[in-house]
């Protein structure tokens, strides 16, 4: 046999293998991405009832949507094949290394989770058209938007479509209409007295809310952090502050008194902010103009009653006490960050209100992926990215600091009344009283960290600020709300009282 006949036969070899190994692969690829294969390997208690209720199963069309149609990129393409080895191998890791029992099922089913295992090219691939028979309103302005600003927003399909693929009967991304039944108690009819400087419970006429306000004692405090206290960070230089007496609320403001504000306030439509500022900064007002509608409902699906309010914008918390200001005759507004940290720390100068170092709390670190962070004692106090269960919980679930204060840290990030500033301790005199922060700026301090916060970020010195423009990326209206943040879930308030005069 010639040479060149022996190189066709091993080049014909060659190609035959080459093609069998390509149309296994191929059979091995496509058997592994079927449902049923899916199904078998995931173990999601819930995965197959809930894709079988959600749209893409259970529709008007009668098409069926795969899980690799959502799950993987397009197929044929280079990052199909690259996303599936990973999810293969990271699937087996679980299988040998995970116990289904132990797995957190109910964060899976979160946002920032599912974006990290649905691709937007995938969802863009079957919905060409984005704007289909039968769409709403509300839906050709969110995708009109959408199309406007994709690339400047870097949103995904899922960030306003989570039910699609898996039913969730909780979810809403349509503006909410009415307002939500808090309570069937009586409505109060008179104000409580306040003769003493001692803790009440605020009765707020024609309303069945209520808010026990705990009498915070004047003092002289640290105000920041020392260099040496775990994650430190320069903007906590410590100064000596001095604040005067006052009220505090107990807790964080709950949905139960937030409604009440709604329901007495609520601007129909879309009211243009130019109105609503012109009508609440009048000095002879009587009556607020409070939030429009909400889009979706703004507690997440996770419960409202004593949960705290979240998504509302610092202005709407301003709102807020304006209303309650006007309810009571009293002077209800937000704390300083200086009122704030002197609250929280409860006559403590560590790190926490409560015994424990940052640096056994925190599960930041690459130590933290080996050897898991202590939770002993914090726990009792907070609630945070370690005990969450990534969303809000009722304050019955954490203990009071010194004052009788609960969930000062986590739970929810809490506005205060000052402008932000990274170097707001630092031009801040030793020994001021009573001291207001920058006369201005661009974003509004926040205290206490949230249920996703890490525990360094529960310090009593730690300081965080508002991302005003990045919390409405995704607000499809124009102008943007004045009211409800899109893409912010922990952030709250609580409120202080001003001590009337002639309160000994």
């Amino acid at each position: 046999m010639s040479r060149n006949s022996k190189f066709f036969l091993i080049a014909l070899g060659g190609f035959i293998a080459g093609l069998a190994i390509a149309i296994l692969l191929g059979q091995a690829v496509h058997k592994t991405s079927t449902n049923e294969y899916c199904m078998s390997c995931h173990h999601h208690p819930h995965a197959e009832t809930s894709w079988k209720q959600s749209v893409h199963y259970n529709n008007e069309s009668g098409v069926m949507t795969d899980c690799a149609a959502c799950h993987l990129p397009p197929e044929g393409t280079m990052d199909y094949y690259l996303a599936k080895a990973k999810t293969g191998m990271k699937d087996v890791w679980v299988s040998l290394t995970k116990d289904p029992e132990e797995i957190d099922w109910d964060s899976k089913g979160n946002l920032e989770h599912a974006v990290k295992i649905v691709y937007n090219e995938s969802c863009k691939a079957c919905h060409v058209n984005l704007f289909p028979s039968g769409i709403s309103d509300e839906g050709i302005i969110a995708h009109m938007y959408y199309e406007d600003n994709e690339e400047k927003l870097d949103l995904q399909c899922i960030s306003c479509h989570l039910d699609a693929g898996h039913f969730d009967p909780d979810y809403r991304h349509s503006q909410m209409q009415g307002v939500p039944v808090t309570s069937d108690a009586e409505l109060y009819t008179s104000l409580a007295e306040v003769n003493e400087f001692k803790s009440f419970d605020e009765t707020i006429p024609g309303t069945a809310a209520s808010i026990r306000m705990i009498a915070i004692p004047g003092g002289t405090f640290t105000m920041g952090s020392p260099e040496k206290e775990p994650f430190h960070q320069d903007e906590e230089l410590q100064k000596k502050v001095t604040v005067s007496r006052f009220f505090m609320a107990e807790t964080e403001i709950t949905w139960d008194q937030y409604w009440a504000f709604y329901g007495e306030t609520q601007s129909e439509g879309h009211t243009p902010p130019e109105k609503v500022y012109a009508n609440n900064e009048r000095e002879d007002v009587d009556a607020v103009s409070g939030p429009t509608a909400p889009f979706g409902s703004p507690d997440q699906g996770w419960g409202m009653g004593s949960r705290p309010a979240i998504t509302m914008t610092w202005y709407a918390a301003k709102t807020f006490c304006q209303w309650l200001s006007l309810k009571t005759g009293r002077t209800y507004r937000l704390p300083t960050e200086a009122e704030w940290e002197y609250a929280a720390r409860g006559g403590t100068e560590t790190p926490y209100f409560f015994e424990g170092n940052p640096k056994k709390f925190s599960g930041e670190g690459f130590l933290r992926s080996i050897f898991k962070a202590d939770t002993t004692g914090i726990a009792s106090y907070a609630v945070y990215s370690a005990n969450s269960n990534n969303r809000t919980q009722e304050p019955s679930m954490v203990s009071a600091n010194p004052f009788g204060l609960k969930n000062m840290v986590g739970n929810v990030m809490e506005y205060c009344s000052d402008w932000y500033s990274e170097k707001a301790y630092s031009s801040l005199k030793d020994g001021a009283v009573d001291p207001k922060g920058p006369e201005s700026g661009e974003e509004h301090v926040v205290r206490g960290g949230s249920y996703m916060d890490d525990a360094s970020r529960l310090r009593s010195a730690a300081r965080g600020c508002t991302h005003h423009d990045a919390w409405l990326k995704t607000d499809p209206q124009n102008p943007k709300s004045i009211w409800w943040y899109s893409d912010m879930k922990g952030i709250g308030f609580r409120v202080v009282c001003e001590v009337p005069e002639g309160i000994q």
